[in-house]
């Protein structure tokens, strides 16, 4: 058992190191950019599922193990994550890109820090290319749902459900 154990996880690194050289590299000339819009809206959406996006920005979409129609995806969650920086929630990515230009999308991703559970980190290793094919994804779905919760600074309490991390590890 320990044998297989060991193998799936070579596997599962080899996966990675190809997905890191060929996805993730920062250089926009790694790989081709999508020739048309159309493309380039496939791409977005093969991103943003690929990269976890739904998993806490679409509700309900780990329960349904990602059995959720593309039309209710990225509308948020009013699901808190409470822990010792506060409470913060997924916001509604569509209603923000609608308010954003690409460069300002751009930008965004590019500087983001945000508190946690975001890993705004993994925004700064996609290329150009991969984040405006984001945008345009998610600009292509249209407005929908409504604003989230704000944030719940530390030592106040949220309203509504929350999941709430341990102070230590």
């Amino acid at each position: 058992m320990v044998r297989i154990y060991k193998n799936s996880v070579s596997v599962v690194v080899l996966l990675l190191v190809a997905f890191v050289s060929v996805s993730c590299n920062k250089n926009t000339s790694a790989g081709s950019s999508p020739d048309t819009k159309e493309d380039q809206i496939k791409h977005g959406q093969y991103i943003v599922r690929i990269t976890g996006c739904n998993d806490c920005h679409t509700t309900g979409y780990p329960e349904a193990d990602g059995n959720i129609p593309v039309e209710e995806w990225l509308t948020g969650s009013p699901i808190g994550w409470k822990g010792p920086w506060g409470t913060t929630y997924a916001i509604n990515l569509r209603l923000l890109v609608q308010t954003m230009t690409a460069e300002q999308w751009l930008h965004n991703a590019r500087n983001v820090k945000s508190r946690p559970p975001m890993p705004w980190y993994v925004l700064h290793y996609l290329s150009d290319s991969d984040l405006v094919a984001m945008y345009e994804f998610i600009k292509s779905l249209g407005p929908a749902g409504e604003l989230m919760p704000a944030y719940v600074p530390p030592g106040e309490e949220p309203n509504g459900s929350y999941v709430e991390f341990p102070s230590t590890m």
